[in-house]
């Protein structure tokens, strides 16, 4: 890591419940080391656990979907730490081995029809592959086309769906990088897991 990690107990009483609200949602785990990073600026933390703690536990969007869009994000932004933590999910979440395998194979569908045209005659559904193309244009263009969001109403996503979709992605684009510039668990200079690796470890 390109920084020392926070102290794993609170400094100062004024931090107190902020690691106290923190240790909270890992439980039982022990803080991590992006939660060792954030911890610098105690009061950032605390914002990063209330919003990531929304999208973890109060969506109603399949969470499978909700992972499957993530680890996305992983590959789009190189985010080793990322994939490694968020593809299991996708996994126990319910999306399959080789549904994940395009999500991690299929280049950028940003200006490529070859990759748009791999994407819709792969193992994804055309929901899956809505959110792999909504994730693409969101992480990569930031404007997303009208056809690529009309996908998603097609697929039939709510609008509370679609928002938490969109929060989603974004708020791991804000993860991946913070991962990403400060080698957060030092995992730059490490190969992501395969798919077939992780289905082993479940």
């Amino acid at each position: 890591m390109r920084l020392p990690y926070a102290p794993p107990t609170a400094q100062s009483p004024e931090d107190e419940e902020i690691y106290t609200r923190i240790a909270a949602r890992r439980h039982p785990r022990p803080l991590i080391p992006l939660d060792l990073t954030l911890l610098h600026a105690p009061p950032l933390a605390n914002g990063y656990n209330s919003f990531v703690g929304a999208i973890r536990s109060s969506t109603v969007l399949d969470q499978g979907l909700l992972e499957l869009a993530i680890s996305r994000v992983a590959i789009l932004t190189n985010a080793v730490y990322e994939w490694n933590a968020h593809a299991p999910l996708a996994l126990k979440g319910g999306i399959k081995a080789e549904e994940l395998k395009v999500v991690r194979a299929v280049p950028s569908t940003i200006g490529s029809k070859e990759a748009v045209k791999a994407l819709g005659e792969s193992a994804l559904s055309p929901l899956q592959g809505a959110i792999v193309r909504y994730t693409d244009q969101l992480t990569v263009t930031v404007r997303v086309e009208d056809a690529v969001f009309g996908a998603l109403r097609e697929e039939g996503l709510s609008d509370r769906e679609v928002v938490e979709l969109t929060t989603g992605v974004a708020g791991y684009n804000c993860v991946s990088r913070i991962l990403v510039s400060l080698d957060v668990g030092e995992n730059n200079d490490k190969e992501m897991k395969s798919v077939d690796e992780l289905v082993a470890s479940l």
